[in-house]
């Protein structure tokens, strides 16, 4: 009896240590989060609250910069832009990573390897070199798309217009994200017990049946993951029209995107307090819509 409660005296202890182990493993994620996320979010609000004079320094403004900011129209034509830029993109993108992802699971193509390596290749390549490379196939005269057009003695479509300007963005985002959503999608259709799929088939259902009626309901909270970091992304699109900018002035102005705007003020504007104020802005209507798709997915996730 007295080794049995030697034995239950010894439990606590070693439960309070295998916490502070936990706690101590989880440490260089939070100094990393805390330096590199809160601390900033924190110093952007401390800077949203002053405005630098060019006489007399900084001055206590209180909420003026978030209330410009509210009224801001180009802040809210930017706000604007990216929303439509994720409607054209998001969608097709992830439709098309999941349609690869089932075409991969379906069990039917031979050295897969080959096929998932190369649709995830383009995410291996930087924002910035793909855009880079896809603003010379874009190229009416000179580019790839306006050379095979000659060949044909046609003349080609210019895909840096301004009318076509989003869509050509976001084919660029498409290329590079597709294959790793895809990616995403594929990892979690392995995890499903292929019992399911047996049931299915002796029951009669067809590989599009099973792909519809088991695959997709089974990786739901996937499909809510990608689709809230897209939703992200988009909100956050950057690199893209920065380099085309270099291309078509004319076409993308300093607050083509929120971020663009922001970088603008900030870096060209010199006007460091007001751009905190937009980022925060843009951040907190950015999470309000994470928040409302993430609701609405728990209810689908729930069904």
């Amino acid at each position: 009896m007295t080794h049995a409660a030697d034995g239950d005296a010894r439990m606590p202890l070693r439960k309070e240590k295998q916490q502070y182990v936990g706690m101590l493993y989880c440490l260089p994620y939070v100094v990393v989060f805390l330096m590199g996320t809160i601390l900033p979010i924190l110093y952007a609000l401390y800077l949203s609250f002053f405005k630098e004079r060019m006489v007399g320094g900084s001055r206590f403004v209180g909420l003026k910069n978030f209330v410009r900011a509210v009224s801001d129209s180009k802040l809210w034509e930017s706000f604007g832009r990216v929303s439509l830029y994720f409607l054209i993109q998001v969608p097709l993108m992830l439709a098309l990573a999941l349609l690869a992802a089932l075409i991969l699971d379906s069990g039917r193509i031979r050295h897969i390897a080959i096929p998932r390596m190369l649709l995830f290749l383009p995410y291996a390549v930087p924002g910035v070199i793909a855009a880079l490379m896809w603003g010379y196939i874009y190229g009416q005269r000179n580019g790839l798309i306006g050379q095979f057009f000659q060949m044909f003695g046609a003349q080609a479509p210019n895909l840096l217009s301004a009318d076509a300007m989003l869509f050509s963005i976001s084919n660029i985002a498409r290329w590079c994200f597709m294959g790793y959503n895809m990616l995403i999608f594929y990892a979690s259709l392995r995890v499903i017990p292929g019992e399911l799929y047996e049931s299915a088939r002796i029951d009669g259902a067809s590989e599009f049946r099973i792909a519809w009626s088991v695959k997709i309901p089974m990786i739901r909270s996937t499909v809510i993951m990608t689709l809230l970091f897209s939703i992200i992304g988009s909100y956050q699109l950057f690199n893209e029209p920065n380099i085309l900018k270099t291309l078509v002035p004319e076409v993308i102005n300093s607050y083509y995107t929120p971020n663009m705007y922001t970088y603008n003020l900030a870096f060209t504007g010199q006007d460091i307090n007001y751009a905190a104020a937009v980022s925060l802005v843009v951040g907190s209507i950015t999470m309000l819509i994470v928040a409302a798709v993430k609701l609405f997915g728990s209810r689908w996730e729930e069904r």
